[in-house]
């Protein structure tokens, strides 16, 4: 088999997977014999390899890392995925199907699946060959896509495959205790979130105004959306990786804090399409707190990645904590 891993220092989060265990794991999901895997360089988390096997068309296998390298607030984010998938049934089209799935260790200690392959090159590649002004038309196309997901209503907050809460409220504490006791087992300063979770306390009644869960991809952005390389204008074709599926208020999602960084005529495009952000004091004080969640998972991620300079964001929360005095 050709096995190509891409090489990485010692004590990288990102773990190899070795030749023979793919093998296993090909015999186990589909009774044949892998004939190439070239590890992707694609995404952080998981470990992706694009693999050919002896009758059958090339297929992706992503691993996910062992259980105790995984942080609270990334807990088990495969069996996520694999939970939140049904739900983005309306967008079937878009996404990889799953061939199988195996979370039982047997093979090996980490949770992996294998999805189809789809056609298309990553967004940020794709969108450098087309000049700026032809960009908002993916926008736009991101901002209906952003749109569907959020039209789809669940029953209880929190992680698609749990733990769930019966109200917003509780869905944000517990993620700020999850992020703190994660930012204390890194040897990082935790107070900060320990802080938020006590101002999401006091604002409950604010924050439990919203009611109704609805679907957030948690990660919907230029990374995880695929375009077709050969369309006269950009064309998305797929979307990928939404193992962080949870339940909550759309303004929270990750697509809305990124599409409300964009400027000019790439921030209408997506606002257009997705419609306009609700306005008012009680949707900004929650933004806040929604801003908040995404500083810490920045925070966590960078150290994850081996990055020692976190004084921006740790900055920014502590802006957050001031507004929300």
């Amino acid at each position: 088999m050709e096995f190509r891993p891409v090489e990485r220092p010692p004590g990288a989060f990102q773990e190899p997977v070795g030749a023979e265990q793919i093998q296993a794991m090909c015999h186990r999901a589909f009774g044949a014999r892998a004939t190439s895997a070239i590890e992707l360089g694609l995404g952080a988390y998981n470990s992706t390899y694009r693999v050919a096997m002896q009758g059958h068309r090339p297929v992706i296998l992503r691993v996910a890392p062992a259980p105790d390298r995984q942080f609270r607030i990334e807990r088990a984010l495969m069996r996520n995925e694999h939970a939140t998938a049904p739900y983005l049934a309306g967008l079937a089209e878009l996404l990889p199907r799953t061939l199988a799935a195996d979370f039982t260790h047997q093979l090996i200690g980490r949770d992996y699946l294998f999805q189809s392959l789809l056609d298309g090159v990553a967004a940020p590649d794709g969108l450098s060959r087309y000049p700026r002004p032809a960009w908002p038309v993916f926008y736009g196309q991101l901002g209906a896509i952003a749109r569907a997901v959020h039209d789809i209503a669940g029953e209880r907050f929190g992680m698609v495959a749990g733990p769930t809460y019966a109200t917003w409220s509780d869905a944000l504490i517990g993620y700020f205790a999850d992020a703190a006791a994660d930012l204390r087992d890194a040897g990082l300063d935790a107070d900060d979130a320990h802080r938020l979770a006590e101002a999401a306390d006091r604002r409950r009644a604010v924050l439990d105004e919203i009611d109704q869960p609805r679907l957030l991809h948690g990660d919907l952005w230029t990374v995880n959306v695929l375009i077709d390389p050969d369309a006269p204008q950009p064309r998305i074709t797929g979307v990928v990786d939404c193992d962080r599926g949870w339940w909550g208020d759309p303004l929270a999602d990750w697509t809305i804090y990124c599409a409300s960084r964009r400027r000019g005529a790439e921030h209408q495009a997506f606002f257009q399409a997705y419609g306009q952000l609700p306005d008012g004091d009680h949707h900004r004080l929650r933004a806040r707190f929604y801003l908040a969640r995404h500083l810490l998972a920045i925070v966590l991620e960078r150290f994850r990645l081996g990055e020692t300079e976190l004084s921006a964001p740790y900055d920014d929360v502590r802006e957050v904590l001031a507004a929300l005095a």
